[in-house]
């Protein structure tokens, strides 16, 4: 399939929410609890509707944190959808540690196939996909016609980067970075807020990102298209193999994001 309209789709709709939630940041929100006990404020809803409007015109239905969720007996026949995480790092975003993100993933038949992470504080993106590669850009070059910029995976360093989230260390996360220990890999650890770990991903600056909490679909989805577009992917720890979505529960499982597939290790 040809994904030319999505592709500039869904950077220009990640880039205009980006710039929304960057005015309400400056400006000053609220945060409300939702009745699973996360909270949302003013740019997570003002994002959605902005991403919502914008794809409309590529009439393939969406999956929005922030929206009704379709039932799965509906879902299960679309052959391709969004997933969307409006503003993805809600926590970061209250602590206003400028580590939120915008994500955009074009599902197909179950696999994320485009994926786009944008920052708004750092007012750049990256896209990617299988089909195309994974390219870097910001938002000014966009807004002026140019388009991103290839990336191309580093060599593997010696000592490995794992990241990890600023929020969520678990026992479980603690063993796998034991057991590598042991295994005499070299490692240092860095924690980030967000879909921006994937910046760092695809950007060779970090080669695992190991996550034994929960998380969505719309968390990840966008994130896995980017790595597999440079030879990485998001693997279901327990299968090996990599995550699905618009799946009847929309949790994922507990996963390993690498940037390259040939990085043994996370095997």
């Amino acid at each position: 399939m040809d994904y030319t309209q999505e592709y500039r789709l869904a950077i220009h709709a990640a880039i205009e929410a980006s710039l929304a939630i960057k005015e309400i940041y400056l400006r000053g929100y609220e945060a409300i609890q939702k009745a699973d006990g996360s909270p949302v404020t003013e740019a997570d809803l003002t994002s959605s509707k902005i991403i919502n409007h914008m794809l409309s015109v590529s009439l393939h239905p969406v999956i929005d944190e922030e929206t009704d969720k379709i039932p799965f007996e509906q879902r299960k026949l679309w052959e391709r959808c969004w997933c969307v995480d409006p503003l993805d790092g809600t926590k970061e975003f209250i602590k206003r540690n400028d580590e939120f993100a915008v994500n955009i993933a074009l599902i197909e038949n179950g696999r994320p196939v485009l994926g786009v992470i944008a920052s708004p504080i750092q007012a750049d993106y990256i896209i990617g996909g299988k089909s195309f590669g994974t390219h870097y850009g910001t938002f000014n070059q966009f807004i002026h016609g140019a388009a991103p910029e290839p990336i191309h995976r580093a060599p593997t360093p010696e000592i490995l980067s794992i990241i990890a989230s600023n929020s969520h260390h678990t026992p479980l996360l603690e063993a796998y970075l034991e057991r590598l220990l042991k295994e005499g890999c070299q490692t240092k650890f860095v924690r980030k807020g967000s879909a921006l770990k994937f910046f760092d991903l695809s950007m060779n600056q970090c080669q695992l990102y190991p996550r034994f909490a929960p998380t969505m679909e719309w968390d990840i989805a966008a994130g896995q298209a980017i790595l597999e577009g440079m030879g990485g992917g998001v693997f279901d720890v327990d299968s090996k193999q990599p995550l699905r979505y618009n799946k009847e529960n929309l949790f994922n499982p507990h996963f390993i994001a690498v940037s390259d597939v040939n990085l043994s290790v996370w095997i």
